[in-house]
């Protein structure tokens, strides 16, 4: 990579962060490109020019923060820690994350909101499905996931449980949050179900 180069790559960096941190906070709707632009601390015309709209902007950085996110999830599993550890830090992580995109979806237009989720949806099949594959290997040679089960089902299972640990985080008032108590008894259900860990191959 020449100066030229590392220089663009440094310059999408700091929009990239800027305008994730604008959007996250305050919505797509109520910021604009200036304000990005001056946080960046690059020229509004330097913005158009590497992406031409708002809404590519918006749609780039969303990508550029999933990326910065898989790295994350990537960290957690070569980590030194148990698989139960792992699923938890991993869990909580893309709850959360889920929380952050379904508070800021509703800023955006029926059309635009439409083909965001194609885009995500996309991008799950193109490199989350990579990095769930090694998760459920993992699981597998450790001995909490069934060799019976396909990995489409599995990877549903746990979209499932993850999402409505994020619909009840994005509900929680102050006097209802989830404790661990309550995350560790989630877990043995993500783990054993019901009957308890009798049914795991």
């Amino acid at each position: 990579m020449d100066g030229f180069e590392r220089r663009k790559q440094k310059k999408l960096a700091q929009i990239y962060t800027a305008a994730i941190e604008l959007f996250f906070k305050y919505g797509f709707q109520k910021i604009s490109v200036n304000e990005i632009a001056q946080q960046a601390k690059v020229s509004p015309a330097t913005i158009y020019n590497y992406f031409g709209t708002k809404e590519q902007l918006y749609a780039d950085s969303l990508f550029y923060w999933m990326d910065k996110q898989l790295q994350h999830y990537e960290s957690i599993l070569n980590a030194e820690l148990t698989f139960v550890e792992k699923t938890k830090q991993i869990m909580l992580l893309e709850a959360e994350n889920l929380k952050k995109l379904t508070n800021e979806l509703p800023q955006l237009s029926s059309q635009e909101q439409d083909d965001m989720l194609k885009s995500m949806d996309d991008y799950a099949e193109q490199k989350l499905t990579d990095f769930f594959k090694k998760y459920v290997a993992l699981g597998r040679k450790e001995g909490y996931i069934s060799k019976s089960q396909s990995d489409v089902v599995i990877m549903r299972y746990f979209m499932l449980f993850q999402r409505e640990l994020s619909r009840y985080w994005r509900e929680s008032t102050p006097e209802l949050t989830t404790t661990q108590q309550e995350l560790d008894h989630m877990l043995q259900l993500f783990f054993y179900g019901l009957a308890g860990d009798r049914q795991v191959q």
